[in-house]
């Protein structure tokens, strides 16, 4: 071999040579703010301008036909003591409870039922079909149906021999009705998120456990119910501040009805304020302390239901 070929040989390769210039990571972070900047423009314009505006308008006297008059936190004062307030409050949170436990429960029967035994996408369809319907339609078809003295339902318990039940009428019965109603259009969705929680599960955790002689109750409780948490909390916590802000039920199962106070949501409570009576700042004083509380209740929910883990991760 000539001394210049044992020459190249010898020499090492410059991609390995300790004074070359490694080659940088492409920092993304310019063309990730790009990207961002429309939904960041979306959310400053349409979700935080009204937010700071709202808080301003609570330390105010506004009525929408003369300028804000400050006035420090008279509104806030003027809530506390306010017993309607309160009220419409504890009606939100007796509806919340109605709703949530209702509706929790047949999802997680439904989503169960759909894991275990099919998976057919007709169910599944048929089963968005009345979240896909709008409230206010929702509300109007049930009202017909219930109606004391035209509705289906009640024609059906007379034919029965049980007589009529104002369903809407009777401030025993409005709530729970308006609860069952959002339950029937709610269901199918919360069922199908829950679902779509449950097919991330693995499958050989119930092959074992069917293998150990468990049950299909057993299963449900040892493996779905903690696997699912995550996906559980996360459906609560929604559930929870949607069901806090009812208001297009209300609205339509308020207009003749009896009912009166019996269903007036803390949601219904603040457009009355606003709308009815001009008393701008004060309902904007409600809607921060809505929030608060929206905020407070969600906190404690994550802390207690561990959301950022499952018991068997």
């Amino acid at each position: 071999m000539r001394a210049e070929e044992r020459s190249q040989v010898a020499e090492p390769s410059d991609t390995g040579a300790p004074g070359r210039e490694r080659a940088r990571p492409r920092d993304d972070r310019r063309a990730a703010w790009l990207f961002l900047i429309p939904a960041l423009a979306g959310f400053l314009i349409f979700f935080g301008y009204p937010a700071v505006r709202g808080f301003w308008y609570s330390l105010t006297d506004y009525n929408l036909l003369s300028a804000p008059a400050f006035v420090g936190g008279d509104n806030y004062a003027q809530l506390v003591r306010d017993p309607q307030f309160w009220h419409s409050l504890a009606v939100t949170v007796y509806y919340v409870v109605l709703n949530i436990g209702s509706q929790m429960l047949l999802a997680l029967v439904l989503a169960a039922l759909m894991h275990r035994l099919t998976r057919s996408v007709m169910l599944r369809a048929m089963l968005l079909l009345p979240w896909l319907v709008p409230n206010v339609t929702v509300g109007l078809i049930w009202i017909w149906l219930l109606d004391a003295d035209l509705g289906f339902v009640n024609h059906l318990l007379k034919t029965l021999g049980l007589g009529t039940v104002g369903f809407f009428v009777s401030p025993d019965w409005a709530m729970p009705t308006i609860a069952m109603v959002n339950t029937w259009a709610y269901t199918g969705y919360t069922a199908l998120l829950l679902y779509a929680g449950m097919l991330q599960i693995p499958s050989h955790l119930y092959e074992s456990a069917a293998l150990d002689g468990a049950g299909e109750l057993r299963m449900f409780r040892s493996i779905t119910l903690p696997m699912l948490r995550p996906v559980l909390a996360l459906v609560l916590v929604v559930s929870l501040i949607g069901s806090f802000q009812i208001f297009d039920t209300i609205a339509v199962a308020s207009k003749g009805s009896g009912a009166g106070s019996a269903i007036r949501v803390i949601y219904y409570f603040i457009y009355q304020q606003a709308f009815q009576y001009f008393h701008m700042g004060y309902a904007s004083a409600a809607a921060l302390a809505l929030a608060l509380v929206l905020g407070v209740l969600t906190v404690v929910q994550m802390r207690l239901l561990r959301a950022s883990r499952s018991d068997l991760a």
